[in-house]
């Protein structure tokens, strides 16, 4: 990975017959500024400021410090959805429910309920099971349990939208969400599966009030070989995410990811922030950004619903990340933000490393929360 490292000052003045400092040589293990995707500048033409990275970060970015070559192999989908309180839960009800009764229907609905499908959705999905069952359409829980897996597909297909970088040179993606969501982590993750792709980009740090989101996106980018645009903390977020669209064109790169401060979505004078940063784009480029990414965490539960509806209100969110599914999430909010909005879901993350930021499979997903065979079912 190439190297720079931020031009010293000059030495202070000092007073009359006393001689000029010199000034010290740089250590050999000086943290590094930002290295240019692709056909990197001299560090004097850079047209923006790139700060050194403190050798010491948060807790939060640490795990960064690893070496992502080193990673271990990619798990399946089905290796990281088993664990979560959906997967479980219907697991749980298939093994106690043998046979297909009354019983069997209302314990399902309660799974569904508790693992964050949402009301409406679970009542809307057993009540059809419930009606094809009266009708004698299952002759036993194994035929029921393959059509809750079409019913669950079917739901999630129209969503199941992969992010499409249009022509237009720079692509602009706003990266939204609130505090905690992994949004900064996330662009890092969605640089490194561009870089993957041999797309040339650049990352506006635009959270300028969180501490130390900076230096983690700037960590991303070192280990990305991806410049990243900065200012000092407490910097007007639209003005760096302003000077990085001008950066990107005149580099003729091919995407320009910003990342937002994480504003709380019940703040509307942090979500008029988005809307100024929209109208700064627009300068120069109307239809900038032409992705807005909102990032959601994916244990959070129905609290995903609020945060999706004020983010889309304030600046027009088009496409979701729905994250930390392969923890405690429950993984149903996916199915109650598809019903609810019908917002196209991007991406999923189903791990920490780099590589485990995956396009949204909706079949991959129904698979990974209820395979085809369950308790000795199918």
């Amino acid at each position: 990975m190439l190297k720079f490292w931020k031009k010293k000052p000059a030495p202070a003045a000092t007073r009359p017959g006393e001689p000029a400092a010199a000034a010290p040589d740089p250590a050999p293990d000086a943290p590094v500024a930002d290295a240019a995707a692709v056909a990197p500048l001299p560090l004097e033409e850079a047209p923006f400021e790139t700060e050194a990275v403190p050798p010491s970060t948060p807790a939060a970015i640490d795990m960064l410090e690893q070496d992502i070559a080193a990673a271990p192999a990619r798990r399946s989908w089905r290796e990281r959805l088993a664990g979560s309180g959906f997967a479980r839960g219907l697991a749980s009800v298939f093994v106690r429910h043998p046979r297909l009764d009354d019983a069997f229907l209302d314990e399902l609905e309660t799974c569904l309920i508790s693992a964050d499908v949402g009301v409406a959705t679970a009542t809307e999905i057993v009540d059809d099971l419930r009606r094809r069952a009266g009708k004698r359409e299952f002759a036993d829980v194994a035929a029921l349990l393959a059509a809750l897996r079409a019913d669950l597909l079917q739901r999630l297909a129209a969503v199941a939208q992969p992010l499409a970088i249009a022509p237009t040179r720079p692509f602009v993606i706003l990266v939204v969400g609130v505090n905690g969501v992994g949004k900064t982590t996330t662009i890092g993750k969605l640089a490194h599966r561009l870089r993957g792709e041999g797309r040339s980009l650049l990352l506006a740090a635009g959270d300028t009030f969180r501490a130390a989101a900076v230096e983690q996106l700037q960590t991303w980018g070192r280990r990305n070989e991806v410049a990243v645009v900065a200012q000092g903390s407490g910097a007007d977020s639209a003005s760096v995410i302003f000077d990085a669209l001008q950066t990107a064109r005149s580099r003729q790169l091919d995407v320009l990811i910003a990342d937002t401060a994480g504003r709380l979505h019940t703040q509307s004078g942090l979500m008029d922030e988005l809307a100024k940063i929209r109208r700064v784009l627009a300068k120069l480029d109307p239809a900038a950004p032409h992705e807005v990414l909102l990032v959601l965490d994916g244990t959070t539960g129905q609290n995903a619903l609020s945060q999706t509806r004020q983010f889309r209100d304030a600046i027009g969110v088009t496409g979701l990340v729905v994250t930390k599914l392969d923890g405690t999430a429950k993984g149903g909010i996916v199915f109650a933000l598809a019903r609810e909005f019908g917002l196209p879901i991007r991406y999923v993350g189903l791990g920490e490393q780099a590589q485990d930021l995956r396009v949204f499979d909706a079949a991959a997903f129904v698979d990974g929360l209820l395979p085809d065979t369950l308790g000795g079912h199918g």
